[in-house]
């Protein structure tokens, strides 16, 4: 399997996944609270006391994300709207922010990001994902907004 076809299966089975996490909790759409001043202030101090010192302080990522080290992983990636963070329902990036890419990839997928469940309560890793999301542009959010809509799918 070449590496494009194995990072497309493992999208796959990320995304089933969080389709099935959705289901089994309940819960479709929109579920971070990026349009609440509160929440995301909150969230901006879970962003920087847990996520910056990977992802950067200003949501810019690492150099060369796309390319992997020496060990084979990829460096952090952007979450400032130029990567690839909001193509993925929100129930999928609340899954990975909770158990880990690794965990959420499958298939032997290797990554430094490991889950936060046990470190953060599920409010502060909503807050978190809420204060990323509200520093996207516009179009994004719009964008994201309806890859929620439509069951998680990317279709634009």
């Amino acid at each position: 399997m070449t590496r494009g076809n194995s990072r497309a299966a493992a999208l796959v089975l990320a995304c089933s996944a969080a389709a099935g996490f959705a289901a089994a909790q309940g819960q479709a759409g929109d579920i971070l609270p990026y349009d609440k001043p509160d929440a995301v202030e909150a969230g901006r101090a879970v962003y920087q006391g847990h996520c910056a010192s990977c992802h950067g302080s200003d949501l810019q990522g690492e150099p060369d994300w796309q390319i992997r080290d020496s060990e084979g992983y990829l460096p952090a990636p952007p979450l400032d709207g130029t990567g690839h963070t909001w193509h993925h329902p929100d129930t999928q990036l609340l899954e990975v922010v909770r158990a880990g890419v690794a965990a959420v990839a499958g298939n032997g997928y290797q990554s430094r990001m490991a889950g936060f469940s046990g470190v953060l309560s599920e409010q502060e890793m909503r807050e978190a994902l809420a204060y990323i999301k509200s520093r996207w542009p516009a179009q994004i959010i719009a964008r994201h907004n309806r890859i929620n809509g439509q069951g998680g799918h990317a279709r634009d």
